[in-house]
């Protein structure tokens, strides 16, 4: 082996430990890490619906574990924003991928494993839906909100659009987008996707709505009695 050579890989070697788990430093998931940019990963849609989705997820553990009923409510709250959100970061993401990866992860940058991809743009959404549809109330509060629709309608578009501010804030001290797609839009652009984004939010919302009432039957002046009735008897400690 010439000097050149053994040299290269003297250099590689000491680069990484034997036991090291992951190359280190490097554009991947050291790169990831060690993000100093303004908004660390927190300007990234993905980021923040995980976290959402953790924390109705960990609300939702401790309910579990203590059958607190104010637990249930807090996931059941934070279960409205999180299963439309996690849908909507499902479409964008796969759908611009099917056009273009470099829409939504830079040319030098490589692409996440398939498992790491899917844990982080599909699974959330799956099990937040099926949390929505199986293990939850029609509205965390009893009967459904008359005005849920506009309350979800206001309340989407108004992430949508508060993500817009971050993402342009983020910009305006990195000189950069989380997503190439952002920097390749025009303003007016921009503005058509995220007015686009918080409608699909309220769509997607209103079909779970759809779905729950298709699997479960919709909330009746009848059902609604019978809960009441053992709530109370619940609390009484006595049971029908």
């Amino acid at each position: 082996m010439s000097a050149s050579q053994r040299a290269r890989v003297d250099a590689k070697l000491s680069r990484r430990h034997p036991l090291q788990r992951f190359e280190s430093p490097s554009r991947g998931f050291s790169g990831a890490l060690h993000n100093e940019s303004f908004g660390w990963h927190l300007q990234f849609l993905t980021i923040i619906g995980i976290t959402i989705c953790t924390l109705c997820f960990t609300f939702g553990l401790i309910a579990d574990i203590t059958s607190s009923p104010t637990f249930f409510t807090l996931k059941n709250y934070l279960a409205l924003i999180a299963a439309p959100i996690e849908i909507v970061i499902s479409l964008l993401y796969w759908g611009l991928r099917a056009i273009d990866d470099a829409l939504i992860v830079p040319p030098d940058l490589p692409m996440p494993p398939i498992l790491y991809d899917l844990g982080f743009h599909l699974v959330p959404a799956v099990v937040l839906t099926l949390d929505a549809i199986l293990l939850s109330p029609p509205w965390p509060t009893i009967p459904t909100n008359p005005q849920a629709p506009m309350l979800m309608l206001v309340t989407s578009t108004g992430i949508a659009f508060a993500y817009w501010w971050w993402i342009e804030l983020c910009y305006s001290y990195n000189g950069f987008y989380p997503y190439p797609l952002f920097g390749i839009l025009t303003t007016i652009q921009r503005v058509g996707l995220f007015a686009l984004s918080g409608a699909t939010m309220w769509a997607v919302g209103g079909a779970l709505r759809a779905l729950y009432a298709w699997v479960n039957g919709y909330e009746t002046l009848e059902e609604l009695e019978k809960v009441k009735r053992a709530k109370k008897m619940g609390a009484e400690g006595k049971w029908e």
